[in-house]
């Protein structure tokens, strides 16, 4: 059997794609890229309306480009659209997330044919009581950091956010088994996992023997059962003193934060449901950079959600202009059907969430290069993880760099040499030419 996998969307359904495709390899499945496929698999995203829109292109597209093959589609849209997906021609299985695991066994139940119309594989996900275990730990073919994902769902319900309908509530990974996972990730020469979940701020409240996100990772300190690891997002209201803390004083895991704001306004967050105000959120900010001055620190905005004022979203870009950010990730505000935002009034015409949005990412681009330019003379240490644009080991070798990522986030070109793919450097930083930051090797005479 021939498949491919097409993956959209967050580091999680990386993390999930990652995981199939092991799975389907070990029983002698063979993965290709360019097809044709026996089996095309489509893991969507439905976060935004944009997600959602790219998930039916992709399908479309997957469809034309494999004739014949039996199409499966799994994920987010697969989970709260159904019945629209259904309706495209030529899907054969729409397959919810309690059941993805099951994909395999699926299409091999199905008679050695493909279903004449759309079959719908979906449970009722917010039922879901329990993590899923992955048959297999999973890392990316070419992926240098691979992912972890430890918990999945999420019981908060903003007002704008869909996740929990896709996603079901939150369910966590039993704290010995996250060490297993990366351990094994450990053992198969792997240096840097992203420790990643839905709702990671949420870790370890569900299980019977309960248990919270700082205990764990006291846990994974204890153990050193991998060199580095990246958390991803955390709730400004879940990323404690003792977390802070903690990575500041610790060499495993990495001085990078990433926190979602939303908005700068507090009438805008209590809209939102979300449950803390700009202040809370420029406190922890500034209390990691006073902790880790070379930190990353990262936010999400959600610009143009119904009733921001001009004075509300400048409340938002003047928060986020006084503090230490590293970098934004930039959304516009879609309505997602069956939340409440959906029908809230005082909509925002989509040509000024469009001008808003561009003012914060120009912002955004500031910042990213104030950023950047701190740290040129400085020592980091850098995980390689490839050629330089992706370009074949012979062709690096003439243009002669390799890329690689410190543990505060900088993305680092330095001088080409053979065999350090996956291997931890230490490089000063000489040169940032825009985006573009350039290091060498290290060595006692330059320090």
């Amino acid at each position: 059997m021939r498949f491919m996998i097409t993956t959209l969307g967050c580091k999680v359904n990386q993390y999930e794609s990652d995981a199939i495709a092991q799975d389907l390899k070990k029983d002698g499945w063979r993965e290709v890229t360019d097809g044709p496929a026996t089996v095309a698999i489509i893991n969507t995203c439905t976060v935004t309306g944009k997600g959602s829109m790219q998930s039916r292109q992709a399908i479309r597209k997957v469809i034309r480009n494999n004739p014949g093959a039996c199409i499966a589609v799994i994920g987010c849209y697969a989970q709260t659209e159904a019945d629209e997906i259904k309706k495209i021609d030529g899907v054969h299985f729409v397959i919810g997330h309690g059941d993805k695991y099951r994909l395999k066994d699926i299409l091999l139940n199905a008679d050695q044919s493909f279903p004449k119309s759309a079959v719908s594989v979906c449970n009722d996900i917010l039922k879901e009581k329990e993590f899923a275990m992955l048959p297999v730990v999973a890392h990316g073919k070419k992926r240098s950091r691979p992912f972890l994902k430890i918990q999945d769902g999420c019981s908060a319900f903003c007002s704008y956010c869909i996740v929990p309908y896709a996603r079901g509530p939150s369910r966590s990974m039993e704290p010995a088994q996250v060490i297993e996972h990366l351990a094994a990730l450990s053992s198969k020469g792997f240096k840097e996992v992203v420790v990643s979940g839905i709702h990671l701020g949420c870790y370890g409240l569900d299980l019977s023997n309960k248990t919270n996100l700082y205990e764990l990772l006291c846990k994974i300190e204890d153990r050193q059962p991998i060199e580095r690891i990246r958390l991803s997002s955390i709730e400004p209201d879940e990323l404690s003193d003792e977390i802070i803390d903690l990575v500041a004083e610790s060499d495993m895991f990495c001085p990078h934060f990433h926190i979602p704001l939303q908005s700068g306004d507090d009438m805008i967050l209590d809209r939102m449901k979300r449950s803390y105000t700009s202040e809370f959120f420029i406190e922890r900010v500034n209390r990691i950079h006073e902790k880790m001055p070379d930190a990353a620190i990262g936010a999400d905005t959600l610009i143009g959600f119904p009733g921001e004022s001009e004075e509300a979203f400048l409340n938002t870009f003047q928060t986020v202009k006084k503090l230490p950010l590293s970098y934004l990730h930039v959304f516009p505000f879609s309505p997602r059907e069956n939340t409440p935002a959906s029908k809230f009034s005082n909509k925002i015409p989509q040509d000024v969430i469009k001008a808003r949005c561009r003012t914060i990412r120009d912002l955004s681009m500031e910042k990213r290069l104030d950023f950047y330019k701190s740290f040129l003379n400085k020592f980091v240490d850098i995980l390689v993880l490839g050629e330089s644009g992706g370009e074949s080991e012979k062709k690096s070798a003439s243009v002669g760099y390799l890329k690689g990522i410190s543990s505060s986030y900088l993305p680092v070109l330095i001088p080409y040499k053979p065999g350090l793919k996956n291997s931890i450097v230490r490089v000063q930083i000489e040169k940032i030419n825009g985006l573009k930051i350039f290091g060498n090797f290290y060595s006692k005479e330059s320090q």
